[in-house]
């Protein structure tokens, strides 16, 4: 049995747990904060078998839209500031 948390923006969590549900996997969701993430937060609680961690993962993928890379530029001390 292995535990996947999966932290996202809270406008995505509730199509992850439907496909999740769907796919009957369990999840139990909460509300996290971040420092560095602004807007709400939640994370996901998902068991897996062992053998089934990587299909989970790819479900969870395929319910979150490619970040857009272009608005954030690295900084130093490990920041992340947004373009102006």
């Amino acid at each position: 049995m292995k535990m996947i948390l999966a932290v996202m923006p809270t406008n995505l969590s509730d199509e992850v747990s439907k496909a999740l549900l769907d796919d009957e996997y369990r999840v139990t969701k909460f509300a996290s904060t971040a420092g560095i993430l602004t807007g709400g937060i939640t994370t996901l609680m998902v068991g897996v078998d062992s053998e089934n961690v990587s299909n989970c993962l790819d479900l969870i993928r395929e319910q979150i839209p490619p970040r857009r890379t272009d608005r954030f530029v690295p900084c130093s001390c490990d920041y992340l500031c947004l373009k102006t």
